[in-house]
């Protein structure tokens, strides 16, 4: 037995508060309340977002953290505060003045939600007072043991690489230095670029050997932020981000932290009053809420489900399992059926009817695809086991179920062709280096096929990063790789000297050949069209395919249902994962700017996407007069290659805190302090873009939130309006799943065998 305590709230949402709220905010607000869906639904105790605006209307007064503080307290203020306690007073005095006017929300002013600032600094005055400023080199702390860390660039020359560098440790010829590099990959790629300046340091499992041996130059793995000149003892620790600009560590925490969600209660999440709903014995009703009654002395929760002629059926939550979501076309207008009549069961008879004729015709499917025989792997357990434990992060148990079926259908004749389904940032990479590994072990070649040369770029890095100790041999093929490398990366996968090679469609041209071509990977597979699918249907024969995607596209997501198509699921969140809060809103110059200013208040960084090449350039400078504060950069596909690395690498170091970017950004960018996605026209977006594009956020255990601009309702077309419905309803972790079988619905399954 288990009993979850949610958190409580502070609006008391008894008879009581609803009571004292109602009174109060007529008494503060001189509009008809019939007309203000805010007072209508907390009138019925329900808990809107926002709510916490109106605080003071549920209670006579409020106190403050000052009220709880014993007079023995000390307050430790860091900086000079003033300036920043004025900066938030006049924003939100400027926020409440943009929206004072919504009669459908009226607000109560600043004074009444928050602490002036001069009865801020008086109720401090009135505790003891520590002041921490930045210290500065002279007096006691000088003293402390620790210098600040080197100034350290490479100098970007060809004739003179690592200039600053080399300078500099001939500056330090009697201190030990110790560089850090952030994983076995890039320690790989330093010790290349230390050769070219005659550097040739010891490598050192860990920094503690480097303290006991003191060798002259060392270096290990540890990410590190920032290097440090410690005086006693005497060394340097050069961190490798000081040297680099193009890669830094993203430290994230791995623990055994569970988190699965109970979807009995998830599902029951996803209805809505009004949804159409199919019950296994009595068929389409739609859903009408939930209902308590007393059975035999025990109170037990029913769902209201209405039929046909306004019948009711109630449903013990315990029988959830017997109830489906409606998936026809059209919910609005779903086909109620009657009680008490054979309607249903005829209407069970007739798609059993048509199951049977498609069976026949799958039976012909699947009878070719188990005589084509593939690979059987065999898996050398020793060294799967040193490369799985690789893995800095603890496998979540869908994803340990995913690797061991992927595992599995590699060892069996049959060729695989497997879907592997899990929402952004869920784990799906370690199954695909999982089975790289394995194929590559097998003397096979892989292909990792992904649709954006900035998605390649990452996947490669992950990948050399978790092979490097390991001899094999891993390639590039897109936009980023030059000329003569390109071509050199071409003549070696020919000639079976390249055991991976990751690319764009560039792997599709037709002067791309493999010696021997094992195992193949599709990373977002609605990305492809169909031209490129008949292409990759030559390399099927007997090739073991795993497909990869966040949102299956309706007919990929029909064939896995239907069973052509083996399915794994990757459900369960990485540990203190947050799910993105959604919001669809019409576009206006004040919600943007509260927007970026919200995130860029707490350090962090915001993506803006606006998918017009032509006025990109426009709509930047538009954010710069908007936001002086906010350091805007502008990214997109028509960039030059090094000049669209150059912008992302400068992103990801937080040298530009706003991106205006195009769609280039859908698949691969992880930046964990990116956690604000504006979207720009979001009618104009697909399901499964606009899922993927939120993904670009929220891929830490900070609070991620995603604007979707739109036009008024009159301008967007009914699909639109639903897709909208969908992915704003649809914003808890693991959602792509639902999102796919939404789009199923509005889209259409098609002819399968067509």
């Amino acid at each position: 037995q288990a009993v979850k305590l949610l958190p409580g709230k502070e609006f008391p949402l008894t008879e009581q508060g609803v009571s004292t709220f109602r009174q109060n905010f007529r008494e503060a607000f001189d509009i008809d309340v019939r007309k203000c869906p805010l007072y209508e639904d907390i009138s019925k105790g329900v808990s809107v977002a926002g709510i916490e605006y109106y605080l003071p209307l549920f209670f006579s007064e409020l106190s403050t953290l000052f009220d709880y503080l014993p007079e023995s307290t000390y307050f430790f203020t860091v900086g000079e505060i003033d300036e920043a306690a004025d900066l938030f007073w006049h924003d939100i005095n400027l926020r409440y003045e943009d929206r004072r006017v919504d009669p459908e929300r009226p607000l109560l002013s600043p004074d009444k939600l928050f602490l002036p600032t001069d009865q801020l600094f008086s109720s401090i005055n009135n505790f003891s007072q520590v002041n921490l400023r930045a210290a500065t080199s002279k007096g006691s702390h000088a003293r402390l043991p620790t210098k600040k860390a080197p100034e350290i660039d490479i100098e970007h020359k060809k004739d003179k690489p690592m200039l600053k560098l080399q300078q500099f440790l001939e500056s330090v010829t009697d201190i030990p230095v110790l560089f850090c590099a952030d994983s076995p990959g890039r320690r790989e790629a330093l010790l290349e670029l230390l050769n070219v300046i005659n550097v040739k340091p010891k490598t050192l499992d860990n920094w503690q050997e480097f303290i006991e041996q003191m060798p002259a130059h060392g270096i290990t793995v540890a990410p590190m932020e920032t290097g440090v000149w410690m005086e006693e003892p005497p060394f340097i620790l050069i961190a490798e981000s000081q040297l680099f600009a193009d890669h830094v560590s993203q430290p994230r925490r791995r623990g055994k932290f569970t988190d699965n969600a109970d979807f009995i209660i998830k599902s029951l999440t996803e209805l809505h009053v009004g949804a159409p709903v199919v019950h296994i014995d009595h068929g389409i009703g739609r859903y009408r809420g939930m209902q308590t009654f007393e059975v035999e002395a025990q109170l037990t929760e029913f769902l209201i489900l209405e039929y046909a002629d306004e019948a009711k059926l109630y449903v013990p939550v315990s029988s959830l399992h017997l109830i489906n979501r409606y998936s026809g076309a059209d919910a609005a207008h779903a086909p109620l059926s009657k009680l008490g009549s054979d309607q249903w069961e005829k209407a069970k008879r007739k798609a059993a009817e048509k199951v049977i004729d498609v069976a026949a015709e799958l039976l012909d499917v699947y009878a070719r695809r188990e005589a084509q025989k593939g690979t059987q792997f065999k898996i050398q357990e020793d060294e799967y086991r040193i490369f799985a434990n690789a893995f800095p992060f603890e496998e979540t148990e869908d994803q340990k179920e995913t690797i061991d079926a992927v595992l599995a259908d590699l060892q069996s004749e049959r060729a695989m062709d497997r879907l592997g389904w899990g929402d952004v940032g869920f784990g799906k990479t370690e199954v695909a280096l999982r089975a790289a590994f394995v194929a590559v072990n097998n003397n096979t070649q892989v292909v990792i096929l992904v649709p954006t040369t900035l998605l390649a770029q990452q996947h490669y890095e992950n990948f050399k990063d978790r092979f490097a100790d390991w001899p094999i041999n891993i390639g590039l093929l897109s936009r980023f790789v030059a000329g003569k490398q390109h071509a050199e990366n071409i003549l070696e996968l020919g000639a079976g000297k390249m055991d991976i090679v990751i690319g764009t469609h560039k792997l599709l041209q037709g002067d791309v050949k493999y010696k021997n071509l094992g195992l193949l990977i599709i990373d977002e597979e609605h990305r492809f069209g169909v031209r490129q699918k008949e292409k990759l249907k030559s390399l099927r024969a007997n090739v073991d395919i795993l497909t990869l995607t966040a949102t299956p596209i309706p007919r990929t997501l029909n064939m896995a249902m239907s069973g052509i198509r083996d399915l794994s699921i990757i459900a369960t969140p990485p540990a203190r994962r947050l799910s993105v809060k959604t919001f669809v809103r019409e576009s206006s110059s004040a919600l943007l700017k509260e927007a970026i200013q919200r995130e860029l208040l707490r350090g962090g960084q915001v993506f803006y996407l606006h998918n017009e090449v032509k006025t990109i350039e426009n709509t930047a400078e538009e954010i710069r007069k908007l936001l002086p504060e906010a350091s805007v950069c502008v990214g997109h596909g028509q960039l030059r290659e090094s000049r669209l690395e150059k912008i992302m690498s400068d992103f990801y170091h937080r040298r530009y805190n706003v991106l205006v970017c195009s769609t280039i950004i859908e698949t691969g960018i992880d930046v964990p302090t990116a956690n604000t996605i504006i979207v720009e026209r979001a009618d104009k977006f697909g399901l499964a873009q606009l899922h993927q594009l939120r993904g670009r956020v929220g891929r830490s255990h900070h609070q991620a939130y995603a604007y979707l601009l739109t036009p008024g309702k009159k301008a967007m077309s009914a699909d639109a309006l639903k897709r909208l419905d969908a992915i704003s309803a649809a914003d808890t972790l693991g959602a792509g799943f639902v999102l796919a079988s939404h789009d199923l619905e509005i889209r259409g399954a098609g002819e399968l065998l067509g």
